[in-house]
């Protein structure tokens, strides 16, 4: 198979992650089938993608005939079979816990095509893992997008143990096709990002915020002009999602058994306050 082959592409999942990789898929040219629990959160993420088209054709960032056609590219539905029929590359992103996903990937291996490839956008999980619950394990590949997907122009493709040197490939032709900078990363924890940044020094900026060594907007700042960052590390929290942060932390901790990755006990007592950043209009500042 190559990258020329792919016409067709589903994601399951429509959450935020979901929504941005439907989104980069519809605006490349792809016809996306998209598949979620129920028609409120097909809705939901539609009206996503809509708000972010609707913006940059506003700022004048792109036409809208092409927003609307991107948009027009889109088919949703809460049944995975009629969803992935026709599929030949598959990216799943729903939540991380292994045995969703493996339940998923069993699902989709017995329906879906039998040349189809099967992404999983996790951020933390095995992909040897997960493959072992399909009968194409060489078909199974990691395709670790970031968050705000449509902006931001990595993508990590983890290569599992039993992952074909052609799945790889397609993921990666395919990543460039879409935008996106591909890396190949083996399938260990954290992979690249996460494990070298993404977490560990955010950690650190909570306990600075926890041992009064400076306010958050203090703190963000010096980060931000001090390491020339994008964005502070509790920003970055808050726009991950804390209860993310925390379970991806937890997991890399039970993997590595590195103390360093415990969270802060300030993330773990936000989380269950249900403080998880943006997504919920409070984390460690106030959204609208």
């Amino acid at each position: 198979m190559k990258v020329e082959d792919v016409k067709n592409t589903a994601v399951i999942g429509f959450g935020v992650m979901g929504a941005g990789i439907v989104q980069v898929l519809a605006q490349a040219g792809y016809q996306v089938g998209v598949r979620d629990v129920s028609n409120e959160l097909l809705q939901r993420g539609l009206n996503i993608i809509k708000s972010f088209l609707s913006k940059s054709v506003e700022k004048g960032k792109m036409k809208k005939e092409d927003a609307d056609a991107a948009v027009s590219r889109i088919k949703v539905n809460t049944s995975t079979a009629e969803i992935v029929k026709n599929a030949d590359f598959i990216v799943e992103a729903v939540f991380e816990d292994m045995d969703l996903k493996k339940k998923l990937f069993k699902e989709l291996d017995e329906i879906c095509p039998k040349h189809t490839i099967l992404a999983t956008n996790t951020s933390m999980l095995s992909v040897s893992e997960l493959a072992k619950a399909t009968k194409r394990p060489d078909k199974v590949v990691g395709m670790h997008f970031f968050n705000p997907v449509p902006l931001m122009k990595l993508v990590e493709v983890i290569k599992g143990d039993a992952t074909s040197e052609e799945t790889v490939n397609v993921t990666k032709e395919l990543s460039v096709k879409l935008g996106k900078v591909p890396v190949v990363a083996k399938d260990s924890p954290g992979f690249i990002v996460n494990r070298v940044a993404a977490f560990l020094f955010p950690n650190e900026g909570v306990r600075a915020l926890a041992e009064g060594v400076a306010t958050k907007e203090d703190i963000d700042t010096a980060v931000k002009l001090g390491m020339n960052f994008p964005m502070g590390p509790l920003e970055l929290l808050d726009l991950i999602g804390i209860d993310t942060a925390v379970d991806v932390m937890e997991s890399m901790y039970k993997k590595m058994g590195d103390p360093k990755w415990k969270p802060h006990p300030l993330l773990m007592e936000m989380k269950n306050k249900g403080l998880t950043g943006r997504k919920a209009g409070k984390g460690f500042y106030t959204y609208k």
